[in-house]
């Protein structure tokens, strides 16, 4: 048996600030790493190469930063550390819980839902989420080019009821500015086109992403922009997330939040209602609070939808109206979220 210990003689330094591009591709992918930069022992490491066989590995230098070193229960290390739970089958636990694949129209287009249409805008994350509903999407087969853009936006101007277009992933905002810039000014050069939504955790795993050149392309689009960030704890929101949190409110941005209701990270009342304080303090509103999607390899943070009432009802307790997200689960077929 292995006894010797991962714990780091020091911990590694961070790329340099502003550098976003450095610090994505400098992100630990390994389970090895992963542990003995977090003082973590042997113990947990079959389990993790284990799930990392599976959905590999990525934490960025400024998430690593929070997480408590030694502790195997912190609730940011619960997100990111694979375990051997995750090659578990459980009843009802799919590779495609929303059954986006059925609502593909075109190449890195998800249309579901009625005025809106979701772009695969990048197949990359920052931070890989083990509780990810996307973790088995065919991102070979949804990354398209300038060229297999045009035919996404083909689309989008020929159905003049779609008035928000929402870029996602990956994560919209691993995709380079000169990339996104083309995109954004093709969508605002679509007239009923109204709104521009941005889904990403970029700015909270790696706040410096939020630099003059993203601020510059987003600023002035015509479009009304709002940015949903993923934020599940308070512990993620550190000075230099609330900082780019300014910026992006600076640009006439308006910032919501959703959270996954997680076992082991997040619920509890207080926890919930922490988060939502710090979120405000941040000039983030509340938005949606998902029950678990129920995609392969995730069961084991799954909170019943009894007990997410509880918390919920406990919650609203806390809280003024204004900070309370809405519980909600995503249902196949169904033309919206559903309020639970």
């Amino acid at each position: 048996m292995i006894t010797r210990s991962l714990i780091p003689l020091q911990r590694q330094a961070m790329p340099g600030r502003g550098d976003w591009q450095a610090q994505l591709a400098g992100a630990v992918r390994d389970p090895r790493e992963l542990l003995r930069r977090l003082g973590l022992g042997e113990a947990w490491l079959p389990g993790a190469e284990a799930g990392h066989a599976l959905f590999e590995v990525r934490v960025p230098a400024p998430y690593l930063a929070r997480i408590r070193p030694g502790d195997p229960a912190d609730p940011l290390l619960r997100q990111v550390l694979p375990l051997g739970e995750e090659a578990l089958a459980a009843p009802g636990y799919v590779a495609d819980p929303l059954a986006e694949a059925d609502h593909t129209p075109a190449r890195g287009l998800i249309h579901k839902y009625a005025g809106r249409v979701l772009l695969i805008a990048s197949p990359t994350c920052a931070v890989n989420c083990r509780y990810c509903f996307r973790r088995h999407f065919p991102y070979a087969e949804n990354a398209p080019s300038r060229t297999q853009w045009q035919e996404t936006l083909a689309y989008l101007r020929e159905d003049a009821s779609i008035h928000e277009a929402i870029l996602s992933g990956g994560d919209p905002l691993a995709a380079s500015d000169r990339q996104l810039a083309w995109l954004v000014e093709r969508l605002a050069a679509i007239p009923h086109l109204k709104r521009l939504r941005i889904h990403t955790r970029l700015p909270v795993v790696i706040p410096d992403r939020i630099d003059a050149a993203l601020l510059d392309w987003l600023s002035t689009t015509r479009l009304q922009k709002v940015v949903v960030l993923h934020v599940n704890h308070a512990q993620e929101i550190d000075d230099a997330v609330i900082d780019a949190c300014q910026r992006l409110h600076d640009a006439g941005v308006t910032l919501l939040n959703q959270s996954v209701l997680l076992r082991g990270v997040n619920d509890d009342v207080d926890t919930l209602a922490e988060l939502s304080e710090r979120l405000f303090e941040a000039g983030v509103l509340p938005y949606y609070l998902h029950v678990l999607d129920p995609v392969e390899g995730a069961s084991h943070f799954d909170v019943a939808d009894d007990e997410a009432r509880e918390l919920v009802a406990e919650l609203r307790k806390l809280l003024p109206g204004f900070l309370m997200p809405t519980l909600v689960r995503e249902v196949p077929g169904e033309a919206s979220k559903t309020p639970l």
